[in-house]
């Protein structure tokens, strides 16, 4: 007993370095830290990219700063703003909201079968939301303002286009954060549902649309953020709302008024987003 407890007092130590709950003799190799080379050689290959995307694109800091002077010049020409026309534009400001609230409001009642669609575990079969997710990358593709020009040669000048281009931009955006989102909730109601012998129609009802809603709401407020951005420049494609003012007052050089423009439309986007943030925090 004597040379066994002397035995035991001797043996070295294997477990140093062990997690708890490793059994005996079994070393966890933690994983290392990146080393400095790691570090040098990202830094490297960051700024070669950045080398050779300038030299394509004949960019030069040369070429910034010497810009500087004809930029301070236009901001002179901004400043004072022409308060005075500011009554001039609260109609189109007020159309550019109409545009993205009917538009967002549009997409999130089309993203909603959309999303379904596209979910992998509500779908039966690959065939069916493979194919609905390239068509909605596909949309996604497409920029807003490509999509406001497309529906102005097809509809004409107004908020028709605008509105149109909006709610398309809207369906992309809603289908893709919310089918991403459906994938994620808990199986254990949908399974319990199927077991009763409920339909599918009954277990999105009862089963989805409760774990979804707040998330959902959530990215509605987001994209309608977004849409009041993109519809205060739809206009100066013809698609309506206050890019109408952006176009023709920078094409007459008059850019103390384009400056109300900006500072109205950088106000309601504050208010916008102040009001729609908090929404969202009290959602989730």
């Amino acid at each position: 007993m004597k040379g066994q407890s002397g035995a035991s007092l001797h043996t070295p130590l294997t477990g140093t370095g062990k997690e708890p709950g490793s059994g005996p003799g079994q070393v966890v190799n933690r994983p290392k830290p990146p080393g400095r080379t790691k570090h040098l050689l990202t830094l490297v290959i960051i700024l070669l990219l950045l080398w050779a995307s300038a030299k394509q694109t004949d960019a030069s800091f040369g070429e910034l700063f010497g810009g500087f002077p004809e930029m301070w010049k236009l901001i002179k020409e901004m400043f004072p703003p022409r308060w005075t026309y500011f009554d001039n534009i609260v109609q189109g400001m007020l159309e550019t909201i109409r545009m993205a609230l009917i538009g967002t409001t549009i997409g999130a009642i089309i993203a909603i079968p959309v999303s379904i669609i596209c979910a992998g575990n509500l779908m039966p079969s690959r065939w069916i939301y493979y194919p609905a997710r390239f068509v909605l990358n596909l949309i996604r593709t497409v920029p807003d303002l490509l999509l406001a020009a497309l529906f102005v040669a097809v509809f004409g000048l107004g908020p028709i286009p605008g509105i149109l281009a909006l709610a398309v931009f809207s369906v992309g955006l809603i289908a893709k954060l919310t089918y991403e989102t459906l994938e994620t909730i808990d199986q254990g109601p949908l399974e319990a549902m199927t077991a009763v012998g409920m339909n599918r129609i009954q277990l999105i009802v009862y089963g989805v649309v409760p774990q979804l809603a707040a998330q959902f709401t959530s990215y509605v407020l987001y994209a309608f953020e977004i849409n009041v951005r993109a519809a205060a420049i739809l206009g100066l494609v013809g698609a309506g709302g206050i890019g109408l003012y952006y176009e023709a007052t920078l094409g007459f050089l008059e850019y103390d008024k384009t400056s109300v423009i900006i500072l109205f439309t950088l106000v309601i986007v504050l208010i916008i987003d102040y009001v729609s943030t908090k929404l969202r925090e009290k959602l989730l």
